[in-house]
């Protein structure tokens, strides 16, 4: 006599990449905001005619697993807050902050940031790792491909991400060498504004531009318009006297 066997099934995994969720999260919210709304009407926002298909089930399951959709108490869904802030996010350190939170959110993908904290291991390593979590080795390998897309687009590795993102500072440059002073301890160097730099500055256009740093943090260069060739040249001549300063 046969024996229906129950066929296994892999662990829970988004099943498709935080970018791809994310874009069809924003399209729900374009179209009803943080209203709630039948599993039908989610399913048209993202391109589904049959709310019951596989390929939409599987769809709105990665958006609420990476948080992007609840489901609330009368079954219907709505769309994250969250999802709302990065459409609107000032900046690009409040995205770099949500993004990190929508990819920690599924618990396998927490499980795995956290231990490989210094960064993945290669293809087979990290299938075997999820063959042991309980995965067939084809789900496996599509778990594995969603999994590593959505690190690279949350820049969870990146030099400039650490474990606890640290607040941005805008830094107004005054271009004047005798302006400048050293902050004394663990401060980096800046350059101090006067009172009539500050004033000068709401008398013209400024155009302000973000600097990188490493570990997360942020200058801004506020350059007023126009900007001249000899401005360039000033400019250049106080980085350089920074530089140099640090190299002593």
């Amino acid at each position: 006599m046969m024996v229906d066997v129950p066929r296994k099934k892999s662990p829970r995994a988004p099943s498709m990449s935080l970018n791809e969720a994310l874009d069809r999260a924003i399209k729900v919210y374009e179209k009803e905001r943080l209203h709630p709304a039948p599993t039908e009407v989610v399913a048209a926002d993202i391109g589904y005619r049959n709310a019951n298909s596989g390929a939409a089930t599987s769809a709105i399951a990665s958006l609420r697993s990476f948080g992007l959709l609840a489901r609330s108490k009368d079954g219907v869904l709505v769309v994250s807050k969250d999802v709302e802030s990065f459409r609107f996010a000032p900046d690009e350190g409040l995205r770099r902050v949500l993004l990190r939170q929508f990819l920690k959110t599924p618990p396998l993908y927490a499980e795995l940031l956290e231990k490989f904290e210094s960064g993945l291991p290669s293809d087979a390593n990290l299938k075997y790792e999820l063959i042991q979590r309980g995965f067939i080795p084809a789900s496996a390998d599509s778990a594995l491909i969603a999994f590593k897309q959505s690190v690279a687009f949350a820049g969870y590795y990146d030099d400039e991400n650490t474990p606890d993102i640290e607040p941005e500072v805008e830094i107004p440059i005054d271009l004047k060498q005798e302006e400048t002073s050293r902050v004394v301890g663990a401060q980096p160097l800046v350059a101090q504004p006067t009172s009539n730099f500050v004033a000068g500055l709401e008398e013209q256009d400024i155009d302000r531009i973000p600097v990188r740093l490493p570990g997360g943090r942020r200058a801004w260069l506020l350059i007023p318009i126009p900007f001249y060739e000899a401005d360039k040249q000033r400019l250049k001549a106080q980085i350089d006297l920074l530089l140099t300063e640090d190299g002593e």
